[in-house]
């Protein structure tokens, strides 16, 4: 029978895995966003076996700085869970930040940069496909 030392180890190695599921890193980024108050956040689930990634998060914040913080809490949390190889564009402007995870790519927009590109209307499932 294990000792009570033997469960405690296995339980703190069990808690040294972290899950990085994608719909964990899901949960991450969405309490992220709403703890920095960003503002018109859309989920684009992306085809099955897109190469791109499993979906995006599209979101807004009211200004640079406030784009710029929403990033930094973002990359913080992402770090703090143990998410790994997170790439980050954009920051030294903060008009568009993307932060890509590997499997959930999150674009935080200023309003009118948002507008402008429109990229719910492009990646919707939803949205008419071009001919080429």
């Amino acid at each position: 029978m294990a000792s009570l030392r033997d469960a405690a180890d296995e339980v703190a190695r069990e808690g040294d895995e972290p899950d990085r599921s994608p719909e964990r890193i899901m949960q991450i980024i969405m309490q992220s966003l709403e703890d920095s108050k960003a503002e018109d956040i859309v989920t684009i689930p992306l085809e099955p076996g897109a190469a791109l990634a499993d979906a995006m998060i599209v979101a807004s914040g009211r200004s640079n700085r406030h784009v710029s913080s929403i990033a930094d809490h973002l990359l913080r949390k992402l770090k703090k869970s143990g998410v790994k190889g997170v790439s980050v564009e954009g920051l030294e402007h903060a008009d568009w930040v993307l932060v890509d995870t590997g499997d959930i790519i999150v674009h935080i927009f200023r309003p009118e940069v948002r507008a402008f590109y429109n990229l719910e209307k492009l990646w919707s499932p939803h949205a008419p496909k071009q001919d080429a």
